[in-house]
């Protein structure tokens, strides 16, 4: 990995500023600050940023998150450590992170998708939900194009 890159902060102050204020609008959110980081850990390891890994796996240990937990985020199906809430918001961050597109079912598809969230969350959680997905899918892929590397230590 380069040592070089685009200080997209820097460059682009505007837009910057403001995806920073909408990532602090949903940690504000009615989800609740360790649902909403168990959903910015996932996506960001479908979406492969290290960065964002990193700093989501920090934020919920500093919560008192345990580690062997976290571990298992990425097995979530198969590990004991979530509730069925925790799995529908983790269920739904996946398929929107992977919304089929050209397909004639898919509306139907996301339809069915949106009505399966609906036993676990609010209209309102599920358009917070949305955007928590939203936010952290620019971020990921900010980080991982223009090369932002993990903190050592």
């Amino acid at each position: 990995m380069t040592t070089d890159r685009l200080r997209y902060d820097q460059l682009a102050p505007t837009p910057f500023r403001a995806l920073l204020a909408l990532s602090e609008s949903v940690h504000a959110s009615s989800l609740g600050a360790r649902l909403v980081d168990l959903v910015l850990l996932r996506v960001s390891q479908i979406n492969g940023c290290a960065f964002c890994m990193d700093m989501h796996w920090r934020d919920l240990i500093a919560k008192g998150e345990q580690a062997r937990v976290l571990n298992t985020v990425a097995g979530w199906r198969e590990s004991p450590f979530f509730s069925a809430r925790d799995r529908a918001a983790l269920l739904f961050a996946e398929r929107m992170s992977r919304i089929p597109q050209g397909e004639p079912e898919a509306g139907e598809l996301q339809a069915r998708w949106i009505a399966e969230a609906q036993a676990e969350f609010t209209d309102v959680e599920l358009a917070e939900l949305g955007f928590v997905v939203g936010v952290i899918q620019v971020w990921n892929r900010l980080n991982v194009m223009f090369g932002m590397p993990v903190p050592e230590g």
